[in-house]
């Protein structure tokens, strides 16, 4: 009986250890993954700090409203059609850049979480079997660079499309004109509603403004 008590004292110790090291195991895996998260988290952060510069610059190259401004200080004879010029500009700007930098900060952050997650997966693997890596470092470089396209051709056609909305909505209204603050909402209300309209063509079930953040599927990142 003596002996039959031993091992099953020495079996429910070996259980419990087995249980202990498992619990142990799961906790590290746990916390690697927590640290890798918070880690990728403020790579997006200090990703998107990086990128709004660029993104400014571009804008205010597009959109550049200095040279009117400087024209108005000759006080020219066509100064009130400068001055229409300058409210275009000056709403388009404002809009767009709300567009475009949400834009920046949800593209680059859904691209940094999926290579972040596999990096996270390579690493896993190789230090089990070595295997070939999910995302190789030409991989993760050619994915990233199709945010190249939101600062180019994609800003270009965003700014077209909200100045054209810009300039139907505002376009008529005097600059001597004072909007409240709910005619200015629904003038912008408006405004989204003429930018993020599906053409009748459309059938996509996804919204207009991810032509501007992704080029078209005929246009491959490889060809970038």
């Amino acid at each position: 009986l003596s002996v039959g008590v031993y091992l099953l004292g020495k079996y429910g110790q070996k259980k419990i250890r087995e249980i202990q090291e498992r619990e142990a195991a799961e906790y590290i895996a746990q916390a690697r993954r927590q640290y890798h998260f918070e880690s990728n988290q403020r790579t997006c952060n200090m990703t998107v700090l990086s990128m709004l510069p660029t993104l400014r610059d571009a804008l205010m190259h597009q959109l550049n409203s200095e040279s009117l401004t400087s024209l108005l200080k000759n006080r020219p004879a066509n100064k009130l059609e400068i001055w229409e010029d300058l409210k275009i500009i000056s709403f388009t700007r404002s809009i767009v850049a709300v567009y475009s930098t949400c834009m920046l900060v949800v593209l680059l952050r859904v691209q940094l979480n999926i290579i972040g997650g596999y990096i996270y997966l390579d690493n896993a693997a190789l230090c089990k079997n070595g295997t070939t890596p999910l995302a190789p470092p030409e991989v993760q470089q050619q994915y990233l660079s199709s945010i190249q396209h939101l600062l180019g051709d994609g800003l270009t056609e965003l700014i077209t499309i909200v100045k054209q909305a810009v300039h139907k909505v505002f376009g008529s209204i005097s600059l001597k004109h004072t909007l409240s603050l709910l005619e200015l909402e629904q003038k912008l209300k408006d405004i989204r509603k003429a930018v993020e309209r599906k053409d009748s063509e459309q059938t996509a079930p996804y919204s207009p403004l991810c032509h501007y953040l992704m080029p078209d599927e005929e246009n491959p990142l490889a060809a970038q």
